[in-house]
């Protein structure tokens, strides 16, 4: 399983990186930025609560 992001829905808000930070960071000019794509499955209830808590709905996962 890997995180994707839908780069023309992101706005950089951030709620990701705050739900996921070892996932997800936000640069300094508002990009966000993937750290880690691949998901384990000790990591997959995290990323899913991230992609749940995108306003824009720009995170998904692919299986």
């Amino acid at each position: 399983m890997k995180v994707v992001v839908d780069r023309s829905k992101c706005t950089g808000l951030g709620i990701c990186e705050s739900l996921a930070p070892a996932f997800f960071e936000v640069d300094e000019s508002g990009d966000l930025l993937v750290l880690k794509e691949d998901i384990e499955p000790g990591e997959l209830a995290e990323i899913e609560e991230a992609v749940a808590g995108c306003p824009t709905e720009a995170l998904k996962i692919e299986h």
